[in-house]
């Protein structure tokens, strides 16, 4: 019976916990352009920072804000280039319109 209230107390903190942060998410969630997914895709995906990001993920999105260039990419390769360049130029085409 001594250990049957504090287990009855966690049990009530964990769930009470658990739909403050099921709460929380949902009223906070950011959503992920679909545009920087996509030139996310064409990156070579190590995360090394060789480009002077953290990752691919922050390098696609400099991209898309003229940030950075596509030959920043260290690891990328050379035959790939021109795909990520065309649609850099399709997405550029587009959001000048």
């Amino acid at each position: 019976m001594e250990i049957l209230i504090p287990a009855l107390i966690l049990a009530g903190m964990g769930f009470i916990l658990g739909v403050l942060i099921s709460i929380v998410s949902k009223v906070f969630y950011v959503k992920d352009d679909p545009s920087v997914m996509e030139v996310f895709e064409l990156l070579p995906k190590y995360n090394c920072g060789a480009c002077g990001f953290p990752g691919c993920k922050e390098m696609a999105g400099a991209l898309l804000k003229h940030e950075a260039k596509p030959s920043q990419c260290k690891p990328m390769k050379k035959e790939d280039l021109p795909a990520l360049e065309a649609y850099l130029k399709d997405y550029f085409d587009k959001t000048e319109e």
